[in-house]
């Protein structure tokens, strides 16, 4: 792939940037947490992104680009849940950043999910808990079901699916923030149904204002107005297979 512009600073450099963002600790955390991705890229299949700056740009510096825009419209909360987390963003890079947050890491592959306890006890993070599962069976588990305040999602599902696997996790009140491409408004379009039968509306689609060149992600939020069902979500494999 062609090498990123961003230069070998990008991670202080975009870190500056952040208003918010000033703690020396939850900076080296950071700086651990992206060598750690990048020495564990290929073993575990973490990304499919080679180039380092690019791996800040996208793993971290989004992450935080996301924080900053959540905690500015007050929407921002605790506990939180990271669905399909892959290598860990954007809940990682977030946990790092805000330490009280509780947070709870769903991801099924056993190689992804060893990589995030890995970054756990490496970093001494606390109140963090990986469950190794599909989303679909962890939101059955009563634990897990209407327990949280924010669900977070990167590159998971479209959206009409991304609902039901979602919105069980989330209490009446709390609300999904997930991040989506250049089609995200079309994806709300083809949500609603799922909307409907799961307890959710649209609250906001935006664009995230990024400090360097390049497509800004589509930040979609939705609310939980009204409990899910029992019966959703379907078995697991099926809400990607026959979206509602």
């Amino acid at each position: 792939m062609p090498k990123s512009t961003v230069t070998v600073k990008y991670l202080t450099e975009v870190l500056d940037q952040l208003s918010f963002f000033t703690d020396a600790e939850a900076r080296r955390g950071l700086s651990s947490y992206r060598a750690m991705l990048i020495t564990g890229r290929e073993a575990a299949r973490l990304t499919s992104l080679s180039d380092p700056d690019e791996i800040e740009r996208r793993h971290i510096g989004e992450s935080l680009i996301l924080l900053e825009y959540l905690e500015a419209r007050g929407l921002f909360a605790s506990p939180a849940i990271d669905i399909g987390a892959g290598a860990g963003a954007p809940g990682l890079p977030i946990k790092i950043a805000r330490p009280d947050l509780r947070l709870t890491l769903v991801e099924a592959t056993a190689k992804k999910a060893a990589f995030l306890g890995k970054v756990v006890s490496s970093l001494e993070l606390g109140d963090v808990t990986v469950v190794n599962a599909r989303s679909e069976d962890a939101a059955r588990d009563s634990s897990h079901r209407a327990r949280y305040a924010l669900v977070l999602a990167r590159a998971v599902a479209p959206l009409p699916t991304l609902v039901e696997l979602a919105l069980p996790f989330l209490a009446v009140g709390g609300r999904l923030a997930t991040p989506k491409g250049s089609r995200a408004r079309d994806e709300v379009e083809a949500a609603r149904h799922a909307l409907s039968e799961c307890g959710g509306e649209v609250e906001t689609v935006d664009s995230l204002s990024l400090p360097w060149e390049g497509p800004a992600p589509t930040i979609v939020i939705v609310r939980k107005v009204a409990a899910t069902p029992e019966r959703y979500p379907r078995r697991a494999g099926i809400p990607a297979k026959r979206p509602l």
